[in-house]
């Protein structure tokens, strides 16, 4: 597990394009995904401990927020042999585990991590309803335990989205394993 910090994106940066699957080949788009007041996009897998301890704070952060029009979005770049446990039949395991409402999409060729430049799991994006980057960080202060979370960076940016405000000014980097590049 090497630990990597996502990096500093110019806020406004527009979202990058892209098109895949899920693990059962139903086919996504960015544009179809992106909603009237924006799109959450993570890169995020099913190995990472950092991973593993931020998906339920992720599903609730989309139940919470699709009904004032964010929707979200999980993709998967980890298609390494080296990591069987992200391996597209595990992705459809842990989606049935976690009761994940949202698309969990296969990165095969790595080609939208890249172009999205992300670098660790989870890697949180935070678009506005035009496709503007809003915010690029951290999704809160204490990923190894939920309940001693003191601040929550990813919500906050969503609540200011929602609002109408301006994007927060301080965005820590989100930290976690790095992406298994081919």
């Amino acid at each position: 597990m090497t630990l990597v910090q996502s990096v500093d994106l110019p806020l406004g940066s527009t979202m990058p394009a892209f098109s895949l699957t899920d693990p059962s080949g139903k086919k996504f788009s960015g544009s179809r995904l992106l909603a009237g007041m924006g799109l959450l996009v993570v890169f995020t897998c099913n190995h990472c401990p950092y991973a593993k301890a931020q998906w339920p704070r992720l599903i609730r952060l989309a139940e919470e927020f699709v009904g004032s029009g964010i929707n979200a979005v999980a993709i998967n770049a980890n298609m390494h042999p080296d990591y069987p446990e992200d391996a597209p039949q595990r992705m459809t395991e842990l989606v049935a585990e976690l009761d994940v409402s949202f698309p969990y999409l296969v990165d095969d060729s790595q080609q939208v991590a890249r172009a999205f430049r992300a670098q660790c799991t989870p890697d949180p994006y935070l678009f506005d309803g035009q496709g503007r980057l809003f915010y690029h960080g951290r999704i809160d202060d204490n990923w190894q335990d939920d309940k001693a979370v003191q601040r929550q960076d990813l919500r906050g940016a969503m609540v200011a989205l929602v609002a109408g405000e301006n994007p927060p000014i301080v965005q820590p980097p989100s930290m976690g394993c790095s992406i298994k590049w081919r």
